[in-house]
């Protein structure tokens, strides 16, 4: 999502940020398979180490996007009341009910690839209309 927004030229507007639902992958830097997909197609990344969701969050952000039903429910167990409505799975934006493959499970790195590029595609499509209503 980053690389899509640089590309967009909105990196001073828009912020991404990436925070964990659980507490499993607190302070892990990014997933091997997924560092190698990143660099298959050119698209940066830098080291991180993951950090979990917090109730400030809410009030932080604009978007709140879940890659999975799991994830939603524990957001929703973070923030109980939303009533900004900014809490979604990624793929709703493209028009998708469902979850991004978890790589995890089914070690296809390529298709969660293909399911994040194309929700975030989608996302960044919603917040360049968001934008423009804003000004």
């Amino acid at each position: 999502m980053k690389y899509l927004v640089d590309q967009a030229g909105l990196s001073e507007k828009v912020k991404v940020e990436s925070a964990a639902t659980s507490t499993e992958e607190i302070g892990n830097d990014i997933h091997y398979g997924t560092r190698d997909v990143l660099t298959r197609h050119r698209i940066p990344f830098s080291r991180r180490a993951a950090r979990q969701i917090t109730a400030s969050d809410y009030n932080r952000y604009d978007y709140l996007i879940g890659m999975d039903s799991e994830n939603l429910y524990y957001m929703n167990r973070r923030w109980p009341s939303d009533p900004e409505r900014k809490i979604s799975l990624l793929l709703e934006h493209a028009g998708i009910n469902d979850d991004i493959s978890d790589p995890w499970y089914t070690h296809n790195f390529d298709r969660t690839f293909a399911d994040v590029w194309e929700g975030c595609t989608a996302l960044l499509e919603k917040i360049k209309e968001d934008l423009t209503e804003e000004v």
